[in-house]
């Protein structure tokens, strides 16, 4: 599939996924005899794997660093790994953090109703 075609199915715009494949991001996208890019269903694999560390916050210096070991073969499984473990603890973190403040969101809105039924005044 070309460019366009492959931002269609992974959602990104097509000077993104020429952006990431132009920072390494994307693992020797096959060229057509006119140089334009050919993607496959592992390139589209990859891709989503890539949105989904942007998704949860992995940094893009980070999944570059992910890129390149992946690149360099199962000789980088560990690092691999340990990189993913650190993204994934991370993660945890700042899910916990965002759960604080989704329960103290929900007491300023139970606050707000109970004042507006007329049990509490604000003032």
């Amino acid at each position: 599939m070309n460019v366009t075609e492959f931002s269609k199915r992974v959602g990104l715009s097509p000077h993104t996924v020429r952006y990431y494949d132009k920072i390494g991001l994307l693992d020797d996208i096959y060229r057509l005899p006119n140089g334009h890019r050919s993607f496959t269903e592992k390139d589209v694999t990859w891709i989503e794997f890539v949105q989904r560390l942007k998704d949860t916050g992995m940094s893009l210096d980070k999944i570059i660093e992910y890129a390149s070991l992946r690149k360099k073969g199962n000789t980088t499984l560990l690092q691999r790994k340990e990189l993913l473990a650190e993204h994934s603890n991370n993660l945890q973190h700042q899910i916990a953090l965002q759960n604080q403040h989704l329960k103290k969101l929900y007491e300023k809105i139970e606050l707000y109703q109970t004042a507006l039924e007329g049990k509490i005044s604000l003032d």
